[in-house]
């Protein structure tokens, strides 16, 4: 099928290193982010949406490379976005999961993701019934985000090495949550979730992926976000099941329908990363920093649980779920349970958030060089 060309788009030649277009004009941006996609040459008819997320020190492009995500769209005709951070924002690249004026339905960085996604949804003609969204470590946490505040615009969602929603009000507390310290009880972060919109339900599936090993960000948080998300569903351990896939623990949790709407892979001994899986029959990405070769990939696997691949098990179908439109816009690991037709008018927009203080990107940049991330 011959590629459909958007509104906005800068048409840039595409090569092995850089896959993506870019995308302009798609309204106030009041979080000064970049917007890149890809389009696939056989783009399927009313073709679902995946967002992704990059994290720290890394790019839209790079991480597209190292995840694999276009060559998935390719073999399944599905649209990919890919919101970009730039370092007049963030000196290191991050989304800024932790700034209250990022994070608030309607405000910053949030806002400007979702103009960026009711852009193409209005454009390019998507299923905007099939909006999901991903994202690794600071692009995991910022996944959080958008399915807290506009959980009406994602049927599902993936966070890889992330953090919960709403648990950091600046720098100091997102260091602290990173190791694990200082998380909410069940109950007070799925009120986290529950006040960032006014949305009732349905909410959106979840897939969360944490390896064990994780120096960045403790596994801690892998359970604080299963923990979040047990409670805004209403989940108990009664609906869980747990088996391995490929060698990996994996938790399920289904709902009154028996439908699979939360799930945990454990990467047992895997450090900060995505996971993928080179000796596959058809691998996605390319392993390298961040991007680690464990035996499972985690973009197949994620694609499969939302429902967009052809060889998704019965326990990955999600549910089908309503259209409903937009208003208005290391300590020790606990012992938690083991774990729509978008109206891009009806969104408010915000002003401009301040440029960040050299103070703060300063203590970024410390952790992250504390963490490895930088040298």
């Amino acid at each position: 099928m011959a590629r459909v060309p958007f509104a906005g788009f800068l048409r840039n030649p595409r090569s092995s290193a850089d896959r993506l277009e870019e995308l302009t004009d798609f309204g106030s941006n009041p979080g000064k982010l970049r917007a890149r996609i890809f389009t696939p040459e056989g783009v399927a008819d009313r073709p679902a949406l995946v967002v992704v997320l990059h994290g720290c020190t890394q790019t839209a492009a790079g991480y597209d490379a190292g995840s694999g995500w276009s060559t998935l769209a390719d073999e399944q005709g599905f649209l990919l976005l890919f919101p970009e951070q730039q370092r007049a924002n963030n000196p290191n690249l991050c989304f800024n999961w932790f700034s209250q004026g990022d994070i608030r339905r309607g405000e910053g960085e949030a806002l400007s993701i979702c103009q960026m996604i009711a852009t193409l949804v209005r454009d390019h003609d998507a299923d905007p019934a099939r909006v999901f969204i991903t994202g690794l470590s600071a692009g995991g946490a910022m996944t959080s985000v958008m399915l807290a505040t506009y959980p009406e615009v994602f049927a599902g969602g993936a966070i890889i090495a992330g953090l919960p929603y709403g648990t950091a009000k600046g720098v100091p507390q997102a260091l602290e949550r990173m190791t694990g310290q200082g998380m909410p009880n069940e109950q007070a972060l799925g009120g986290l979730v529950r006040k960032a919109s006014s949305h009732a339900g349905p909410w959106p599936t979840l897939s969360v992926w944490h390896g064990s090993s994780d120096p960045t960000v403790n596994a801690i948080n892998a359970e604080a976000i299963l923990a979040q998300w047990r409670s805004v569903q209403g989940l108990t351990n009664a609906s869980l099941s747990s088996d391995t896939v490929d060698g990996f623990p994996h938790h399920s949790w289904r709902d009154a329908n028996n439908c699979a709407v939360l799930e945990y892979h454990d990467i047992t001994g895997m450090a900060h990363g995505t996971p993928l899986h080179s000796k596959e029959r058809n691998p996605c990405g390319v392993p390298g920093p961040y991007f680690l070769d464990v035996g499972i990939s985690s973009t197949r696997r994620i694609a499969a649980f939302w429902g967009l691949t052809n060889e998704r098990e019965a326990r990955d179908v999600p549910p089908t779920r309503p259209v409903i439109p937009a208003e208005r816009p290391q300590p020790r690991r606990s012992n938690l349970p083991i774990v729509r037709t978008l109206r891009a008018e009806r969104i408010y927009e915000a002003t401009p958030k301040p440029a960040a203080t050299t103070g703060v990107g300063k203590i970024i940049e410390d952790a992250l060089r504390a963490a490895g991330l930088m040298k």
